[in-house]
């Protein structure tokens, strides 16, 4: 079988690959619906995926 090779980008830790989340104020417009905000996260910047941090190497 086939392996796959490591992604480059992994999944952002601060939104586990859920970068947009739709938030219910509670309120409602006047044909009814609810209104929403739509609010990205911070850290991703609304991808989902940061880059992959390479280790630097220490010499002793």
């Amino acid at each position: 079988m086939s392996q796959h090779s490591p992604a480059r980008m992994r999944v952002c830790p601060d939104c586990d690959g859920f970068p947009v989340v739709a938030i219910d104020t509670g309120t409602r417009l006047p044909d009814g619906t609810r209104a929403t905000l739509h609010i990205t996260c911070r850290r991703c910047m609304g991808t989902g995926t940061t880059p992959a941090v390479r280790r630097q190497e220490v010499n002793v």
